[in-house]
């Protein structure tokens, strides 16, 4: 069987108590913050979203989203926050120093995520809070902080579970299935679904069907358009229309397109998304197909 590492006591008790569960997009832009008034719809800031389920907060990746978030938490009070990392690229952390929780004794921070070689959790994240990159020290946090590495197995928070895999892009890079009561998300990082740059062993393509099979919502990095993907392949990133594949041939309720590409304008993306939409119905696709948008909440149903 896979590993299982179990949550705390106390923070299971509070999640148990939740009666309703929805997905937040904090942050859904790709590679670097890209603010201005052609990115407003759909947003400039890198990778972030929450999942809001009872009384802990279960954060996906510290991109520069995070920032916005972590004022939320001090707007609403301190919070028992979970971290959950699928990589170390810049734009998957960079919010981290920015994220004012760390700042107040009264949060608690679990980060979790998956181990670069020899290098751990903790060191990658206080890394760039060295002084070459950043002026506040790590030995500054003031939040109750825990460390804890997932590169392979579950994770059960609660009634939350969650299964993870690695996916192609360099470094070691971790989807999430994140299951709660009947609905299932799953959040698919920086991967190039195409391609044989990156030997995962043989049956990978299998694997991530099933790993993404009837889930209710797939979020999928979709980097690029067919004619943009011809010039950047094994980069790490995957098209629109791949994505669609990969959830047409799961089972897969509904897509959200993310990791958006910085050049891209939301008068771009829509134009995309509305002939990428166009061609799946042409060919009867029951696939919803929309691109994540920052703060945008996506309700789902718990089951509880």
């Amino acid at each position: 069987m896979d590993p299982v590492t179990r949550a705390q006591p106390a923070t299971v008790e509070a999640l148990t108590q939740a009666k309703g569960v929805s997905l937040r997009c904090w942050g859904t832009r790709g590679s670097i913050p890209t603010p201005g008034p052609g990115t407003v719809r759909y947003g400039g800031n890198t990778t972030c979203f929450e999942l809001r389920h009872g009384g802990a907060r279960l954060i996906f990746d510290a991109g520069s989203g995070i920032r916005p978030l972590g004022l939320d938490v001090v707007e609403k009070g301190p919070d028992t926050i979970h971290i959950f990392l699928t990589h170390f690229h810049w734009d998957h952390i960079q919010g981290f120093p920015f994220f004012a929780p760390l700042y107040d004794p009264e949060d608690s921070i679990k980060v979790i995520g998956p181990k670069q070689k020899d290098i751990d959790v903790q060191n990658l994240f206080a890394g760039q809070m060295g002084p070459i990159y950043f002026p506040i020290p790590f030995s500054v946090v003031a939040a109750e902080m825990e460390f804890e590495h997932l590169n392979e197995g579950a994770y059960e928070l609660g009634d939350v579970r969650m299964e993870v895999m690695r996916v192609r892009h360099p470094s070691f890079v971790l989807a999430y299935r994140i299951t709660v009561g009947e609905s299932t998300i799953c959040l698919v990082p920086d991967n190039e679904l195409e391609g044989d740059m990156y030997d995962l062993g043989a049956g990978w393509e299998k694997r991530i069907v099933d790993f993404v099979g009837d889930a209710d919502l797939l979020i999928h990095d979709s980097m690029y358009t067919d004619e943009e993907y011809a010039y950047r392949v094994g980069w790490g990133h995957s098209t629109f229309s791949q994505a669609v594949r990969l959830a047409e041939e799961g089972g897969v309720g509904r897509l959200l397109f993310f990791h958006h590409d910085p050049n891209r304008t939301d008068e771009e993306l829509d134009r995309i998304v509305a002939d990428v939409r166009d061609e799946a119905l042409s060919r009867g696709s029951s696939v919803m197909i929309d691109a994540a948008a920052e703060e945008i909440d996506i309700p789902l149903e718990s089951g509880t």
